[in-house]
């Protein structure tokens, strides 16, 4: 069974950067499609940006595109997400998750994922 632990987040004054990663243990790392997500106090969870098995596809939400961006080292079995140009709003929780399916009317569905790690917190002060 995959398990996933996140990292680098914390507090970031608007317009800055952070670079969260996702590692992986367990086997089979480099099958799995990885999504990360981020779910702000008293809203619902929302997709991010997901990248395929291969590293060879991705999708972002609207509100990220041109700003964040997902890659994968499977040798690592760490996905990354830089995020650039920081703003208030990205304030939330982040969390990474894999499945093994990947399609681009859902990848930013909670439940086209099974595996979840615990989040880290991300904070944009302005």
């Amino acid at each position: 069974q995959l398990q996933l632990v996140e990292s680098g987040g914390g507090l970031v004054q608007s317009g800055g950067s952070l670079r969260l990663s996702c590692a992986a243990s367990g086997a089979s790392f480099n099958y799995y499609v990885i999504g990360w997500f981020r779910q702000a106090p008293g809203k619902e969870r929302e997709g991010v940006a997901c990248i395929s098995s291969s590293g060879g596809n991705t999708n972002y939400a609207d509100f990220v595109k041109g700003r964040f961006i997902i890659s994968r080292d499977n040798a690592e079995k760490t996905v990354y997400l830089q995020m650039n140009n920081l703003k208030p709003e990205d304030t939330a929780v982040y969390y990474c998750a894999a499945d093994f399916s990947f399609s681009d009317e859902s990848w930013d569905r909670t439940s086209s994922y099974a595996i979840w790690g615990q989040g880290t917190q991300v904070t944009v002060s302005s």
